[in-house]
């Protein structure tokens, strides 16, 4: 199997090269390296697998370097995980958005149907669902109020998979990621960032009360998902949940990480942000049902993993 991975050199990216090296896979990475956090964390993530994939530095609004590549790989599916992150910047740079991951993920549809690759798995995200009063939300519940740029960036690259499928029979699975964690987390993210700050003594920002929640997964559950995801059989066109199947509040996350590290946190009280969502939770019943994904790795064996590691890299 020839594969492309967009954003292979990120956290989620890298795990799921490393898994699809190890099943066989031939593997091509696409990613910007961009500065939203520090590049040198990307390229020490790509050094683990360095010469067992093909890394190709590059920006997929770049159309012409886009085509460029899918005409060398001739893939067989492409694993598009790479774009612009982040509900609050998505906000304040709204532009960046929709420049990569609307006319980012066009490119990647249009050289995909242009050099015949038969499978497209689109990363979205559980911010689709903006304020969901039902719970927990499942993948018929009705998109209409998304809060954000990006979340709405997302939704329009399901609606554009869905629109290759029927148009030009590429089959496409788009896959809602709720909030992801582990290993290699981004530390712009709060189980990375929360870590961090705990453990260097440092104020830990509580926006509202701490009674937010939200569906944790860890990294092991996501790959899993997207691998079968990979592999699909049944329609052509499909949209899954990929979470932990259980809420964990901001007030619970932070003691859990402050039980794992063995430290106190110093917290500072902050008014929610705007484009923040009061709950996230994943009915995941349909993605068990059709890719027997089963997530089992609950917040209380996650968070431990994610500082023994984070202690490690310490050193």
């Amino acid at each position: 199997m020839k594969v492309l991975v967009t954003g292979g050199a990120g956290f989620i990216g890298s795990h799921t090269v490393e898994c699809l090296l190890a099943q066989g896979a031939a593997v091509t990475v696409l990613d910007e390296f961009n500065d939203y956090y520090d590049p040198a964390i990307k390229r020490a993530n790509v050094a683990a697998f360095q010469g067992h994939a093909k890394v190709i530095e590059g920006d997929l609004r770049d159309r012409p370097t886009v085509d460029r590549v899918f005409a060398e790989g001739k893939f067989d599916t492409v694993i598009h995980l790479a774009a612009r992150a982040g509900v609050r910047p998505s906000i304040d740079d709204p532009a960046l958005y929709l420049a990569t991951n609307i006319n980012g993920t066009f490119h990647l549809l249009e050289a995909a149907k242009a050099t015949g690759v038969p499978r497209f798995v689109f990363a979205s995200s559980s911010s689709v669902y903006g304020i969901n009063k039902k719970v927990p939300f499942a993948e018929t519940d009705r998109i209409e109020q998304t809060i954000s740029p990006y979340a709405m960036t997302k939704m329009a690259g399901e609606q554009m998979c869905s629109n290759y499928t029927n148009l030009y029979n590429i089959r496409t699975v788009c896959l809602r990621f709720f909030t992801v964690y582990g290993p290699r987390q981004r530390p712009d993210l709060a189980i990375s960032k929360f870590t961090a700050l705990i453990d260097q003594g440092k104020p830990v920002p509580r926006y509202g009360d701490g009674s937010t929640a939200r569906d944790y997964t860890f990294i092991h559950d996501i790959v899993d998902g997207i691998l079968t995801s990979a592999k699909y059989e049944g329609d052509k066109f499909d949209i899954f949940n990929l979470g932990g199947s259980q809420t964990t509040t901001l007030a619970g996350l932070i003691t859990a990480v402050e039980n794992a590290l063995g430290k106190k946190a110093i917290i500072e009280n902050l008014p929610l942000q705007p484009g923040d969502v009061p709950l996230t939770y994943a009915d995941v019943s349909k993605a068990n049902r059709l890719l027997g994904y089963n997530p089992n790795t609950p917040i209380q064996e996650g968070i431990p993993k994610f500082v023994e590691w984070y202690l490690g890299r310490k050193g």
